[in-house]
């Protein structure tokens, strides 16, 4: 019998080392057999923006298998290293037909101007720019080539920017669900499309300021780089939309032709024989930067994207990807390793994130003051979004460097339940619950609003962590705490804004972001530039991708089990959306594109 049962262990070990074991080797196998294209004397480099963007690479355990610049921080490394290599004569961008992140297309912006005051073109085509929340960002990088072409026939639809909610309280109202929410306060909206029917007077007020800041920053850029007045650009673009000729007429783009066309107009520029080499190509055999090698003062990176979470590893992304959660273990970890490497002079912290845990968020920012308390300056660099959470683990820094449309600020703090026992009634659904202990046990029970008593110990709950939020700012910004708390409230604002406030240093990119840095840590000449980010490694990434949550999950069991009612399938949707907010206190600030 025990031999039985050994066979049967082996037998399981083999099966999972055959499951695990091989997708990794033939991962490698598929990397080692994927040669770059090499790269000639004479080469235009094809940057491809129509499979999405992200802020940054990937940094999980498998990183080295993905491609970096589909991300805004690898374009950039990638064209930074192209500008002083020979070799590269000009860049092909193939544009997206939607929208970028508006801070996303300022960062690559500013890559492409560098680009061509090294003396090599740009050429930006797009098979149409059609109607989405953010396209005309897609237009302000294609303004930025300096030679801007579009498809016959299609359409130019960048006519201004647009954004979208869901109001859902007739729905709730409806089928018995009630929100049982607190914000801190009237700017902090995350949570208004499940207590209102439509915008409040400060929701709005707060969306249109942001909106409007980012189309001026659009419009005026745009107008810079076709070297045209801003009015006669904003009305141009107001009166869309235009075909692709139009356009062209009315010198909104240079010209119109097939991509055929357009790489063979980017190839002459570039001499004989020349050849498109994709950037990703370029990336994996072009490596490091001279900036980012060598020996000497190192300037460590720290780069998280996505939203804030205690706890270490993992992500709702998988182990192949970058992934979409910062995690607060990780990121002390990645300060602490900075901390320690005495070639270390400074520490540029890219953030791209909407907020989260406000515990997490607290995490980071301790470890943000530890390593400014060994000496190590520590310079934000600020992508998509940095608010909420985002700029509770910024506000310390020893400067803030921002794009002009980065979502910052939401200096605010949200929190509650929804209450669906009524709701689940209506389905035949009854919950009960048990207690022992006070009264505050069962507060994040589902199955009733809370009490006036747990309500009351809430509302002081989240006016504590608001205090704290406004206290950390305004130390790390030096600013009075009656002022932080005049431009607090929940508000988002655009980096252009928030300079005006004392709520960021300076406008720039990463690139003004490592000069400071250097600056900051007595750096003189090149540095070397060190990633710190703390990966997971590829046996418990594995262990992660193959394994199952022990998480209990009753009451979205209980509607899915409903099946085909409508009404019980959106209402599942939004549990399972409080509960991945988490229950308690949430930094968050609203989505950018809903």
């Amino acid at each position: 019998m025990k031999h039985f049962f050994t066979t049967i262990a082996g037998v399981f070990v083999g099966l999972a080392l055959f499951f695990i074991g091989v997708p990794i080797l033939l991962l490698m196998w598929a990397a080692a057999a994927a040669r770059p294209t090499p790269v000639g004397a004479n080469s235009v480099l094809v940057l491809d923006l129509r499979g999405g963007l992200t802020d940054q690479g990937p940094h999980g355990p498998f990183a080295s298998l993905a491609g970096k610049t589909g991300s805004v921080l690898g374009i950039e490394e990638a064209l930074t290293a192209a500008e002083r290599d020979s070799h590269i004569k000009g860049l092909l961008v193939r544009l997206p037909e939607g929208g970028l992140p508006p801070a996303a297309a300022d960062e690559l912006r500013l890559a492409f101007k560098r680009f061509r005051a090294a003396g090599k073109p740009i050429l930006a085509h797009g098979q149409g720019l059609y109607a989405d929340a953010m396209v005309l960002s897609t237009y302000e990088l294609a303004a930025a080539s300096g030679d801007v072409w579009m498809q016959p026939a299609s359409s130019f639809q960048a006519t201004g920017l647009s954004r979208q909610d869901i109001f859902f309280k007739g729905f709730f109202d409806r089928h018995g669900v009630k929100p049982d929410y607190q914000q801190r306060y009237e700017f902090k909206n995350a949570v208004n499309p499940y207590l209102y029917s439509d915008y409040t007077p400060a929701h709005r007020e707060a969306e249109l300021s942001w909106m409007g800041s980012v189309y001026g920053v659009v419009l005026a850029d745009v107008a810079a780089d076709r070297g045209r007045p801003l009015a006669q650009i904003k009305s141009l673009v107001e009166a869309g939309p235009y075909t692709a000729e139009l356009a062209q007429a009315n010198g909104l783009i240079d010209h119109v032709g097939e991509v055929k066309a357009a790489e063979k107009a980017i190839l002459a520029k570039a001499g004989d024989g020349a050849k498109l080499v994709t950037l990703d190509d370029y990336a994996a055999q072009a490596g490091r930067t001279p900036a980012s090698g060598g020996v000497g003062s190192t300037i460590a990176v720290i780069s998280v994207e996505g939203d804030i979470m205690t706890g270490q590893g993992g992500s709702g992304s998988g182990p192949f990807s970058g992934g979409s959660t910062i995690r607060s273990d990780d990121v002390e970890k990645a300060f602490q390793a900075a901390i320690d490497d005495s070639d270390v002079k400074a520490i540029v912290f890219r953030i791209s994130s909407p907020g989260g845990s406000d515990t997490a968020s607290e995490q980071i920012l301790s470890a943000v003051r530890a390593a400014k308390a060994a000496g190590k300056p520590v310079v934000v660099s600020m992508g998509t979004y940095a608010a909420s959470g985002g700029y509770w683990i910024a506000s310390q820094a020893s400067h803030i460097v921002a794009e002009p449309t980065t979502l910052t600020g939401s200096i605010g703090v949200f929190g509650g339940k929804f209450a669906v026992g009524d709701a689940l009634g209506k389905f035949g659904v009854d919950m009960r619950g048990l207690k022992v202990g006070g009264d505050w046990a069962d507060a994040f029970s589902t199955a009733a609003s809370m009490s006036p008593t747990q309500h009351a110990a809430f509302s002081t709950w989240m006016d504590g962590i608001y205090d704290g939020f406004v206290t950390r700012v305004a130390e790390g910004r030096r600013l009075p705490a009656a002022r932080v708390r005049e431009i607090a409230k929940g508000r988002v604002w655009t980096g252009a804004q928030a300079q005006t406030l004392g709520l960021v240093d300076q406008i720039g990119d990463f690139h003004d972001a490592v000069i400071v840095a250097k600056r900051l840590g007595g750096v003189a000449g090149e540095a070397r530039l060190r990633s710190f980010d703390a990966d997971t490694s590829p046996l418990d990434a594995v262990k992660r991708m193959f394994g199952v949550s022990a998480a209990t999950t009753e009451v979205l069991s209980a509607i899915a089990g409903l099946g085909a009612e409508p009404a019980a399938r959106a209402l599942a949707g939004q549990v399972s959306d409080a509960r991945l907010r988490g229950q308690g206190a949430t930094v968050l600030a609203p989505r950018l594109v809903p």
